[in-house]
Formats: C-alpha cells, sequence, structure tokens
C-alpha cells in the first residue's frame, strides 16, 4: 500500500491584489463589498503586504515530509493549490491510501468537516482515505504548547478563532475542545492564573462565542493584571489573524490599558511541533493486516 498525506490549510490570498478573489471564494461567489475588500488589503499592508502562511504551509509540508518518510501535499481550502489539486498530486505519484489532516486541531462542523467535505469530493472514492478530525488533546502537542507558556509569571490567555454561537445548539464540541486544551496546556505548565477567549469573529449580525480577546484584556486590567502572554492554540502558523488580530489590534488595546502584552512564538514548523503532527498522522494510519 501506497500511502501519502493531505495537509490541509485555510490559504490566504497571495497579494493584496488577490482579496477580491480570496473573499468571493470565501463567500462562494457571493458578491463582496469595495469596503470588504479595502479594510482587508489595509490589514494585510499593515503586516508587510500579505501572509507568510503560504510559505510557512510549505515548511511544514517538507519537514513532516522529511519526519514521516512518506509524500505530503498541501490543499488550501481558498485558496492555491487547492485541496483537489493536492489530491490529483498524490494520485499522480501512485498514492491508494490518503490520511486527511487540517492544521487546525479542534473539530467543527463549521470548519475542519469543510475540509473533509472538500477532501472526498475530490478523491471520488479512487483511493482509502482516514481523516483526523481531531487531534486537540494529543500529548505531544500540549507538551509543545506548554513549553510555550511554562514559567511565565503574569497571566495566560489562551485565543482561538471564534464561531457563530450557533454551534452549541447543534452540539459542536468545538468550544469544549479548545477547553480541553487550555486546561491540558495549563496543567501541565503549572500555570496559576489563566483564562480563555476567543477573536477574529466576523461581523455577519448574529452573536460569536466570546469574550473576545479584546474585551478579556479590558477584564484583566479592571482586575489588576499588569503582564499578559496570548497563546494561541487554534492557530499552529503566523497569518493574519495572528499579525494583525493580536500582535496589531490586541496590542493596540493592551497598550490602552497600560498592560504589557506578550505572544508566544507560533508553532510554524518548529521541530518538536513537526514531530507532535508526525506522531498524530502515524497514529491514524491503518495497522497493517497480517495476511
Amino acid at each position: 500500500m501506497s500511502e501519502a498525506v493531505i495537509l490541509m490549510a485555510y490559504g490566504s490570498p497571495s497579494s493584496p491584489a488577490d482579496v477580491a478573489e480570496y473573499l468571493t471564494d470565501i463567500r462562494r461567489g457571493r458578491p463582496v463589498s469595495d469596503e470588504a475588500i479595502e479594510e482587508l488589503q489595509e490589514r494585510y499592508r499593515r503586516i508587510g503586504g500579505r501572509s507568510p502562511l503560504a510559505e510557512i504551509t510549505e515548511a511544514q509540508r517538507v519537514a513532516l515530509e522529511r519526519e514521516l518518510g512518506s509524500p505530503v501535499h498541501v490543499g488550501m481550502k481558498h485558496w492555491r493549490p487547492r485541496i483537489a489539486e493536492a489530491v490529483e498530486a498524490a494520485l499522480a505519484r501512485g498514492a491508494d491510501s490518503l490520511v486527511g489532516v487540517v492544521l487546525a486541531p479542534h473539530y467543527s462542523r463549521l470548519s475542519v468537516a469543510g475540509y473533509r467535505n472538500l477532501l472526498e469530493t475530490a478523491l471520488a472514492g479512487r483511493a482509502e482515505l482516514t481523516f483526523i478530525e481531531s487531534w486537540h488533546d494529543d500529548e505531544a502537542l500540549i507538551e509543545v504548547l506548554a513549553d510555550r507558556v511554562r514559567g511565565f509569571e503574569g497571566h495566560v490567555v489562551f485565543t482561538a478563532h471564534s464561531l457563530p454561537e450557533r454551534i452549541l445548539r447543534d452540539g459542536d464540541p468545538y468550544r469544549d475542545q479548545l477547553l480541553e486544551t487550555a486546561r491540558l496546556v495549563a496543567e501541565r505548565a503549572n500555570l496559576e492564573r489563566w483564562s480563555f477567549a476567543f477573536q477574529s469573529a466576523s461581523p455577519t449580525g448574529e452573536p460569536w462565542l466570546g469574550p473576545d480577546i479584546l474585551e478579556e484584556l479590558g477584564t484583566l486590567s479592571a482586575n489588576g493584571v499588569e503582564s499578559a502572554l496570548v497563546c494561541p492554540i487554534g492557530f499552529v502558523s503566523d497569518h493574519l489573524e495572528i499579525l494583525w488580530d493580536l500582535d496589531v489590534e490586541a496590542r493596540e488595546r493592551a497598550a490602552e490599558l497600560g498592560l504589557d502584552l506578550e505572544r508566544i512564538e507560533s508553532l510554524n514548523d518548529d521541530p518538536a511541533f513537526i514531530h507532535a503532527l508526525a506522531g498524530v498522522v502515524r497514529k491514524a494510519l491503518p495497522v497493517p493486516s497480517d495476511a
């Protein structure tokens, strides 16, 4: 059996000029306002012109392929290379068994399930598929994150991308998995003061999961906290939601409050993280029969 890994990420535009196409893809072809395009373009300009996500994901792919000794192909949900392109590349190299893993440890029907649908549609039954739905409590991942916050003497705030509150009515496990990851990391690192907040909510007109990180910083300041460290456990790479939402917006809010705010170094292609990710993939691989 020839195996390959499909490593999936959200995707980001290659330049500010691609923002309109990118937002249209996210909105499934629905029109995007000029205001929304200009706002996102300005955010990319503020972080240096573009997101480093594509380069980081490629570095993760190379490192994971080296660690596993099996082919790894990158597929993006909303940009290029597409998930379908990654599938075709894997099949062209002779793979008859694929492992799909999203670079997001926590499952939600609004996020990870969408990757699976795209992957299964592209594959169309042409090879066996093992899909990793969640790896939020993986022992090695917890240790990598704990190592990032261990020894910090202030207050640690764990964060992740917010989603609409309606997912809770459907029994979606997203929030519970995030809180479990935060608890496990806090316990492993022996943290005394920590909390959880969401970030990056979209203005859709419906309630989103909270509290928002900007609100949480206000609460911490009001309670006398002078120093905080943000640990974005819902993300494994530097990209817009890190470089803008945390490094710009959250830092500006913290400065207004007189709060010293730091952020952990993102996991990116840290060898310890790649080793953890490889372990997640290995555990998902089908056990060979004795035949």
